[in-house]
């Protein structure tokens, strides 16, 4: 199952996708795709409806927000890919690099990302974002993780690399710049897709930047989220963006970053793709 949240900024509506252009809204069943309503099992609330019954509606009609709402904590995983850890001159690190950003900085795949005030290094990251599904804590082993999953998606892990390496501390300053993490356009439910083996990429005006597999990934998606889970509590609806490939801005020489006016388009195979128009910001 495909899940979506459709409508205008801070009033969306949830639904399920029926078709590639076509959506069925489900707010009759749940209040949202939210912390609550997945502990409270959303989707298997949703799967057992009859949906064919339902109207459809033309996604295209609608804005398309991020699928899971209000997320209480987005976490990252650096230097995943090996390729990357090398292009950013840094060493594969022998457990996962672990940094937060700022909950709010989630958006839909489709808004438009606000370059920071004097921001020269903005930079683009696809990543494939794991939505968690239920509470986890101090799992067994990395076997145990895919019950906890509840979906994935795209994320769009934006780094202003200014603030993220040269200000010195934590890489959470670069990283939580609001709008640095569109995420969309669905949410693919953890039964009808693998994510151990998927290609994914990223486009900037059509020059294609990024371009691999997560079979490349240094740490699994079931090793992070149960490494995760030996020292944060993980909540439903928690998104865990969980590395870039190489091909980030940072590693062309000369650099490449984004500037007002560039266009990101974010892909990810099985999930679809998400579209992101860079705007300076404006008072």
């Amino acid at each position: 199952m495909k899940f979506a949240r459709l409508g205008a900024f801070e009033a969306e509506k949830p639904a399920v996708m029926v078709s590639e252009t076509e959506a069925v809204f489900v707010d009759h069943l749940i209040k949202d795709w939210n912390r609550q309503e997945l502990e409270n099992g959303a989707i298997a609330k949703v799967q057992a409806a009859d949906l064919n019954a339902l109207p459809k509606v033309k996604v295209s009609d609608y804005r398309i927000g991020s699928p899971v709402a209000r997320p209480t904590k987005i976490v990252c995983i650096g230097l995943n890919y090996a390729k990357h850890a090398k292009e950013s001159g840094m060493a594969v690190a022998p457990e996962p690099v672990v940094f937060m950003k700022a909950a709010d900085t989630c958006v839909g795949g489709f808004d438009d990302l606000v370059i920071p005030p004097n921001s020269e290094k903005t930079d683009y990251e696809v990543e494939l974002a794991i939505i968690i599904g239920k509470t986890a804590l101090y799992l067994n082993s990395p076997e145990d993780s895919k019950n906890y999953i509840a979906a994935y998606s795209i994320s769009q892990d934006v780094s202003e690399r200014h603030w993220q390496i040269e200000r010195s501390g934590q890489w959470v300053k670069g990283k939580s710049f609001p709008t640095f993490n569109p995420i969309g356009p669905v949410a693919v439910t953890s039964d009808s897709f693998n994510p151990h083996d998927v290609r994914l990429w990223c486009t900037v005006d059509g020059e294609k930047r990024q371009d691999s597999r997560t079979s490349d990934l240094v740490f699994g998606i079931d090793h992070i989220v149960w490494y995760l889970s030996q020292f944060m509590e993980l909540k439903a609806g928690d998104i865990i963006n969980s590395g870039t490939p190489e091909g980030v801005g940072m590693g062309f020489n000369p650099p490449k970053y984004l500037t007002a006016g560039s266009v990101v388009e974010t892909g990810i195979e099985g999930i679809g793709s998400i579209t992101s128009k860079t705007v300076a910001f404006k008072r």
